[in-house]
């Protein structure tokens, strides 16, 4: 028996799509100074958010996230079949407790920073499938919680290497219906884990690029299209050196993405800011998706997006082990009607 839904190798074609309702955004100081401030919902003047911690901080942004996507939608959160979402966080501790308060059904997911779009093609599956009516997914991240999970605390005021990447201080959601308006998920490609050795935690997007461009070309030869069948296609935080190495690899593969494609690392924060290699971090894609995307969608500035959540499957336990990283990557198009 064949996968109905199923095309080439790893990709799916919804036969009734899933809209996007609604999303929401919330973001640190850093990123509400950079181009992409007027897409933005909430910005805040303080990253500390009112908390004693910068994990209550960031798991308050997901929270005040999750609960203004719903509210923009017109949906109760009683109405919402599920709640997909993960975080950067060990036991991702963020979503696990946006969903104790939220009261919906829940499936806790980790993909590194590929999260917000393995969250995307999973709730698209399940109301393609007919199993939900509603599905809320969302991630975050927060520059202070990551880096001291993965790196260095921020009060130790530690030199960050040129190819060091910025954890991006932001929230986003999205609420996907089976009916309704707004831009539709037409195809989702489940990436495969790729590692080519590349050992260093400092160079996240030379461990991301490989992932994705093997989801990038797997995802077009599947749909036997050509890169300029989409207006965009943008990763989700390789910066600007992870950007450049896809560029390569993909070429390599006899695919030439330069004329419109673009990475959300680099467009979150502007050169004078100073974030070195660009933005990462599971917020980068999602703040951007649920931020600039999404308003160019609706507005019809864009047609057809091809997103590429990148996620860089490390732990501070295989870092210090002196294990290779791991990349993965997901693939998401969306299209308005």
């Amino acid at each position: 028996m064949t996968a109905s839904k199923k095309i080439g190798q790893q990709t799916i074609a919804f036969s009734n799509p899933p809209v996007i309702v609604s999303t929401a955004t919330v973001v640190g100081p850093e990123e509400g100074s950079g181009p992409l401030a007027a897409f933005f919902d909430k910005i805040l003047d303080d990253d500390r958010y009112g908390e004693k911690t910068w994990e209550k901080s960031e798991r308050r942004m997901l929270e005040d996230t999750m609960k203004m996507c719903l509210q923009k939608g017109g949906v109760q959160e009683t109405d919402v079949d599920y709640m997909l979402a993960g975080d950067l966080l060990n036991q991702i501790v963020s979503a696990n407790y946006t969903a104790k308060v939220l009261g919906i059904p829940f499936l806790g997911l980790y993909g590194a920073c590929s999260t917000m779009y393995e969250s995307m093609a999973l709730g698209a599956m399940l109301i393609d499938g007919g199993f939900a009516e509603y599905v809320l997914v969302g991630t975050g991240s927060h520059y202070a919680t990551a880096e001291r999970q993965f790196r260095l605390p921020v009060e130790q005021g530690a030199q960050r290497t040129l190819t060091a990447q910025r954890t991006v201080t932001g929230t986003g959601a999205m609420l996907l219906a089976s009916q309704g308006e707004g831009p539709r998920i037409t195809h989702a490609t489940v990436g495969k884990v790729i590692d080519l050795g590349q050992s260093d935690p400092m160079y996240m997007g030379a461990a991301m690029a490989p992932a994705a461009a093997d989801t990038l070309t797997t995802h077009l030869k599947d749909i036997a299209g050509e890169p300029s069948a989409y207006d965009l296609i943008i990763t989700g935080d390789l910066g600007v050196y992870g950007k450049k190495l896809t560029l390569e690899l993909t070429k390599q593969k006899g695919m030439d993405i330069k004329d419109n494609y673009t990475d959300c690392g680099i467009l979150i924060y502007s050169p004078d800011q100073d974030t070195h290699a660009g933005g990462s971090g599971c917020g980068c894609s999602a703040v951007v998706t649920c931020g600039q995307i999404f308003r160019q969608l609706q507005a019809g500035k864009l047609k057809r997006v091809l997103g590429i959540g990148t996620g860089a499957l490390l732990s501070p336990l295989t870092t210090g082990q002196g294990e290779s990283i791991p990349g993965i990557a997901h693939a998401v198009a969306m299209e308005t009607a």
